[in-house]
């Protein structure tokens, strides 16, 4: 194929599923909004480049597909930064392309000419500058299958001006396959007797079963198991809230007597008491070798595929230990924790209690209404009196904790 820089990059980006623009309008990456407005290629113009990225992202994590943002060089970019590093704390698919300053007069003091490189790397998994306009399809492909490769995680691209400006030819571009990462099948055993023959086991899913598409290999792997589910981040709403081995209430209690704590997707930190669940053993299920804990010592750690490692937990053929009454203790303690909730959202008070403002909620969303968390407070609120029915369908700012999951 042929064209201008933006014509280039915007093929790349449709062969890997991406579906709109997130920008601040700049100069410097104008052949990318050409591209767009003649292709019908949909453009959301926003008021801070923040905004562009952290919009990128809530398409990355509910979609599960790559989000884009487009920022003009220099005070682009920097503006940028805090939602790219909320991205890869968030382990979300976004690649920002970034209008640079003309490399054929570097150093001359262009107009917001700025090496973005240093700044991007340490939130990134990939960060480059590309220097000829035929090689913008090869960089686009390449950054976004990295971004899709678990652990997934934000690539940033910036496009010198006379380079996105310039016409070049191509190959037209098609999507590399991301292939799944094999567990090591004994450390996936060690883990799999581990849960079996616990007598308190508990299973606490995050983002990463919802990025990684295994949510239906968890609810498998919990129902053949019997194991009581909790859930944090993009986990909520991997199992229905009615589920029998759904909890949400009684999170205090289970991790407080468990003797097998299983988290699946999701960071040991501050989230969960830093892996600390006193004399319980840990096994920590991670997408990819590098999100093993380095600060806790797990009695098993698979590293792979979430599918496929959940899927093996749910066909362990060895010895399984009744969990009845651990289930049942638990329910006790969701039952007695949920009436007392529903007190709190239905109290008639002045000055208003924050939890009737989320029992008022909850008679009017829908249930595959999207809610979004956005702060401190209203995260902390939302996560204990809001219980998404579906998955996907649950925003909050993540463990970076940076505003700005809501409007910009």
């Amino acid at each position: 194929m042929e064209g201008h820089g933006g014509e280039l990059a915007l093929a790349a980006l449709r062969a890997y599923g991406v579906g709109e623009m997130f920008t601040l309008s700049g100069g410097h990456v104008f052949p990318l909004y050409d591209a767009a407005y003649r292709s019908g290629f949909p453009i959301y113009d926003v008021r801070h480049e923040q905004s562009a990225v952290f919009a990128a992202e809530a398409v990355a994590k509910l979609q599960r597909r790559p989000g884009l943002a487009v920022l003009t060089a220099g005070p682009g970019v920097t503006n940028g930064i805090s939602g790219l590093t909320s991205a890869y704390f968030n382990a979300s698919p976004v690649l920002v392309l970034g209008g640079r300053a003309p490399a054929f007069r570097w150093g001359s003091g262009s107009l917001q000419e700025m090496d973005h490189l240093p700044l991007v790397a340490p939130v990134t998994k990939h960060a480059e500058t590309v220097f000829g306009t035929d090689d913008i399809p090869r960089a686009v492909s390449a950054a976004l299958t990295t971004a899709l490769t678990p652990h997934r995680g934000p690539v940033f691209l910036d496009l010198p001006l006379e380079v996105v400006f310039s016409v070049g030819d191509a190959d037209a571009p098609e999507a590399a396959p991301v292939a799944p990462v094999e567990a090591d099948p004994d450390e996936v055993a060690r883990a799999a007797r581990l849960i079996a023959g616990a007598s308190r086991p508990v299973i606490v899913a995050g983002s990463d079963v919802w990025g990684g598409d295994a949510v239906e290999a968890l609810r498998a792997a919990a129902e053949a198991l019997q194991v009581p589910v909790f859930t944090n981040g993009m986990g909520r709403g991997a199992l229905p809230p009615a589920h029998p081995l759904a909890f949400a209430k009684a999170r205090r209690v289970a991790l407080g007597g468990a003797d097998v704590v299983v988290v699946v997707g999701t960071p040991l930190d501050f989230r969960l008491g830093f892996g600390d669940f006193g004399d319980a053993q840990v096994v920590h299920v991670v997408d990819a070798p590098g999100q093993r804990a380095q600060h806790v010592q797990p009695a098993a750690s698979p590293a792979g595929d979430l599918r496929l490692v959940l899927t093996a937990f749910a066909d362990h053929a060895g010895d399984r230990a009744d969990h009845a009454d651990w289930i049942a203790h638990l329910r006790a303690a969701e039952d007695a924790a949920k009436a007392r909730d529903a007190e709190a959202m239905a109290a008639d008070t002045d000055p208003i209690r924050p939890a009737r403002v989320y029992g008022e909620l909850r008679k009017v969303l829908a249930a595959d209404a999207i809610t979004i968390g956005d702060g401190g407070d209203f995260v902390s609120y939302a996560g204990k009196y809001l219980e998404p029915a579906q998955p996907g369908t649950w925003l909050d700012p993540g463990p970076y904790g940076c505003l700005g999951t809501g409007l910009g």
